[in-house]
């Protein structure tokens, strides 16, 4: 339950989404997010908390932890996908 508190907390999943691939700065991580700076701060000090987001020379990215959450949350955005097509 504590993991689902997090993850449904408003733009951690899409964190975790913009990081999936490559690290971001703060800037372009909140430009892609679409959020503001108090936001963005209050959600990656509880993802970094969490032990799935860390700061690098190169900005935020993914921790192994986050890599493994990232993966298991594949096939949720694969049925997503579907479930959003059959919608239109």
């Amino acid at each position: 339950m504590v993991a689902l508190d997090l993850l449904g907390r408003r733009t951690a999943l899409r964190v975790l989404w913009e990081l999936r691939t490559d690290s971001l700065t703060f800037r372009a991580l909140q430009d892609a997010c679409e959020t503001n700076t108090r936001l963005l701060n209050t959600r990656l000090t509880e993802l970094r908390e969490a032990g799935l987001v860390e700061h690098a020379e190169g900005g935020y990215r993914l921790t192994d932890e986050g890599q493994r959450l990232a993966k298991a949350l594949r096939p949720l955005s694969a049925w997503a996908d579907q479930w959003g097509n059959r919608k239109r």
